[in-house]
């Protein structure tokens, strides 16, 4: 069985179960991560769009189908599609993909998107867990965004500007066939007055802290890493290292999460979170900035916050992304039935064994700071 093969068995099972269970004859996906989810695909031309170029779905009568207008087709036929997947098209002139899509349900259907006489859905909740092609999929895609950010990070110098080093990892990530929504660069002065550091013409200064969230076939992977200078605050590891350590519990919690008898949710997760910045010495440090969440075929398929009520569970990925006062960590990793399995490494960065700060023995390698003086 081929990967694609089994891709396409499992979201036949996946959505031919959806259909039974919601009494519908027919989903669709126009959104681009739940479109790539489904086909493997790419229907984005315009990446200030919410909704791709193309809608793909998948029907009691007919199995996988895919609207769009006459200017994709071919294209999306022959480069981004399955061949398992019947394409139908409307001349651009006279029809939205909206009302193409609502012209092609044959009974009761649902989208992801706004379509004239269905109704929506909850996509993410039909993208998880992800399934075993997905998970090396992601894997590939951990390895791939953590070397390019790290190839990156190596050759700073103080005074690189944050322009200059933010062009230089969509660079990067693009030779890997990866796109880069979210590219944050922050000098020393920058990251430590905000938590969203958005690249600007300021020098880097004594350390800097890169962080990256990167997308591959729809699936979404986050990574940071800091590198200090000659001039590095004298503070920087004591804070880098309470930040590792509430990574390393919310990874804990993930996993005891899984293991439990009972279900718990996003909010279990998040407590765990809380008290582990109060150990740490750091308790306001949580309402300044999320604490991430699962990920997968989005950046965050939900957060960890007060309440969440997200159910945890495996195989997902999750990206859990602490700060603390100018620190960082964060890094996407994997949980299955082996356990958690962090994806964004290459073995090329210094590490520190981390504990949770959890009643157990958890402990993951976690990112240090590299110092480059």
């Amino acid at each position: 069985m081929t990967a694609e093969t089994g891709r396409l068995d499992h979201r036949r099972e996946r959505l031919a179960e959806f259909l039974d269970s919601e009494g519908l004859d027919a989903v669709w996906f126009g959104r681009p991560n739940s479109f790539a989810w489904l086909t493997g695909g790419s229907n984005v031309v315009s990446r200030t769009a919410d909704v791709g170029v193309a809608a793909a779905g998948y029907t009691r009568d007919d199995g996988f189908v895919a609207v769009t207008d006459n200017i994709e087709a071919e294209r999306l036929a022959r480069e981004e599609l399955p061949d398992a997947f019947d394409v139908s098209s409307v001349p651009w002139y006279e029809s939205s993909l909206a009302e193409a899509v609502a012209d092609a349900t044959a009974g009761d259907g649902a989208a992801d998107f706004d379509v004239p006489g269905l109704g929506g859905i909850d996509a993410s909740r039909l993208r998880r867990p992800l399934s075993p092609t997905d998970c090396e999929r992601y894997r590939s895609l951990g390895r791939d965004v953590a070397d390019a950010l790290e190839r990156v990070a190596r050759e700073l110098q103080p005074g690189d500007t944050e322009h200059e080093v933010a062009s230089g990892l969509r660079v990067s990530l693009a030779t890997r066939g990866v796109e880069a929504p979210v590219v944050l660069v922050g000098g020393a002065e920058r990251a430590q007055s905000y938590r969203h550091f958005t690249p600007s013409r300021s020098e880097l200064g004594g350390y800097a802290v890169l962080s990256v969230t990167a997308e591959r076939g729809g699936l979404h992977a986050s990574a940071t890493r800091t590198v200090a200078f000659a001039d590095a605050p004298e503070w920087l590891s004591d804070r880098h290292e309470a930040a590792m350590r509430v990574e390393a519990t919310a990874l804990d919690a993930t996993r005891q999460a899984v293991d439990a008898d009972d279900e718990r949710t996003a909010g279990d997760v998040f407590e765990a979170i809380s008290d582990a910045y109060d150990a740490v010495g750091e308790p306001d440090e949580w309402r300044k900035h999320h604490q991430g969440g699962a990920a997968g075929f989005a950046d965050r398929e939900w957060f960890a916050a007060p309440d969440g009520d997200e159910r945890v569970e495996a195989p997902l990925g999750y990206a859990y992304n602490p700060t603390v006062r100018g620190a960082k960590s964060e890094d996407t990793a994997l949980l299955t039935e082996r356990g958690i399995e962090v994806i964004t490494e290459t073995g090329q960065w210094p590490t520190e064994t981390v504990g949770s700060c959890l009643d157990d023995d958890f402990e993951v390698e976690r990112h240090a700071v590299r110092r480059l003086d």
